[in-house]
């Protein structure tokens, strides 16, 4: 068996219309899984699948608001009935409606925030355990952020709930480990995607964002891409309850 081989598996990646969780849906299909793209916007969903279906891979779309659980009940139940039982999950749509200090965040916009970031993803790990546990053997990966690991004046919000994903997954890791279903986060540091727009598009902030950084580069959407499908695959076996950096060596600095 190669160690990278999905062949067989069936996973959801949310948020995976773009970004990072559009190289995520990518490469678990290219690893040979039967992947749900999910999206808030159906159109948006399907052209990612389609665009894999054109490489002869096994891809379908469907349109999912993880803060909404009829939305969360219906992505598991119609993956299910396309592909079968789960193997993989990813938890990567997640949201930031606020920039600024935490003096002037509203009890309305962080409960939105450690909804759609925290308990969404509760929801879903809830509901795939079922089908992991039943074959002894899953894969979930939460989409975190450096930013879990370091305070933040202006997204402390946001980074808020990304540690709360790391302990989440170390929590669930817990639980969920004696049925041999391993949950790992993955905490990306800046990635060419539209949340980093600020950095990436302004040359001068990227330039002094890059000169800080050993790799002298921000990150790509395929830099952790690749990290999803060690997790998910045997390459992982051992994995779990791990928050796997991902940052171009920006937390050593």
């Amino acid at each position: 068996m190669k160690i990278f081989d999905l062949q067989g598996k069936v996973a959801i990646v949310t948020g995976s219309s773009r970004g990072i969780g559009k190289s995520i849906a990518e490469q678990l299909a290219r690893a040979g899984a039967s992947v749900m793209v999910s999206s808030r916007k159906r159109d948006a969903a399907e052209a990612v699948a389609e665009a894999l279906r054109g490489e002869g891979l096994s891809a379908l779309a469907i349109a999912a608001n993880i803060s909404r659980l009829d939305d969360v009940d219906a992505l598991v139940a119609t993956t299910r009935k396309e592909f079968g039982p789960i193997d993989i999950l990813v938890c990567n749509a997640a949201s930031n409606p606020y920039y600024g200090p935490t003096t002037g965040l509203t009890d309305e916009v962080f409960a939105k925030v450690m909804h759609n970031n925290v308990l969404s993803a509760i929801w879903l790990c809830n509901r795939v355990r079922p089908d992991m546990a039943a074959k002894r053997d899953g894969a979930i990966v939460l989409v975190s952020s450096i930013g879990g690991l370091h305070g933040s004046a202006v997204i402390g919000a946001y980074n808020l709930s990304k540690a709360a994903d790391m302990q989440l997954a170390r929590n669930l890791a817990v639980e969920f480990g004696p049925d041999n279903i391993r949950v790992n986060c993955i905490a990306p540091g800046v990635v060419r995607t539209d949340f980093a727009r600020a950095i990436h598009e302004d040359p001068a902030v990227r330039v002094m964002v890059e000169s800080e950084l050993p790799l002298r580069r921000i990150g790509e959407p395929d830099d952790i891409g690749g990290i999803a499908v060690m997790l998910a695959s045997r390459a992982g076996a051992y994995i779990t309850g791990q928050a796997i950096v991902v940052d171009g060596g920006a937390r050593i600095r």
